[in-house]
């Protein structure tokens, strides 16, 4: 059956150039991920607050190795994309932010983030995700953006408000985490926001 609708963003428009890096202007680099990165994020893994809100653990440096080919497989795929947040003077990883679960016909995904215990309370989240929007929004085209965190989860419902991400309602329910089902704020921004 034909479409009337044309997609928003056709498939190939990312995947046929290389991942791009992209300086946030005030001293983060939002880089890909290269495989010597392995090791700082499994010692991010260790970190309690990371498995409070994260369903995922990292039992060694190996697996997580297996994680960075897949990411970078996804941008190859045009499933995803993720950087590895660095620090602009020394690259040091400071966290992660993503774009995920694209449906590049509609023009939608969704962002995903954490920080190093080391990187918290300093901006880092805020300044990499407002870097990702405007990238994802004004300079490829994605419609719109999508932003869902735990309830609980106050650090990340002040990343959404100080990103420009409005909060839309709460999924009740929608996501399980090893202490059981977690409500989520769904938060989002679109194009022109």
């Amino acid at each position: 059956m034909p479409s009337l609708i044309r997609p928003v963003l056709a498939a190939g428009t990312l995947s046929r150039t290389p991942q791009p890096t992209l300086p946030t202007g005030d001293g983060l680099v939002l880089r890909p991920w290269r495989t010597e990165d392995a090791p700082a994020v499994h010692a991010a893994f260790q970190d309690p607050v990371m498995h409070q809100w994260h369903a995922r653990a990292a039992d060694s440096e190996e697996e997580v190795r297996g994680w960075i080919s897949e990411w970078q497989r996804a941008w190859e795929e045009e499933r995803g994309v993720q950087w590895a947040v660095a620090d602009a003077a020394d690259d040091r990883l400071l966290g992660r932010v993503a774009l995920r679960e694209w449906v590049l016909g509609d023009g939608e995904a969704e962002v995903a983030y954490w920080t190093t215990p080391g990187a918290r309370g300093r901006g880092v989240a805020a300044r990499a995700t407002r870097t990702l929007a405007r990238w994802a929004l004004d300079e490829i085209g994605f419609q719109r953006l999508e932003l869902l965190h735990a309830v609980a989860n106050e650090a990340s419902c002040r990343v959404a408000g100080k990103t420009g991400f409005a909060l839309e309602g709460t999924k009740r329910k929608a996501v399980l985490h090893p202490d059981g089902w977690h409500d989520m704020h769904l938060h989002a921004r679109v194009r022109g926001d």
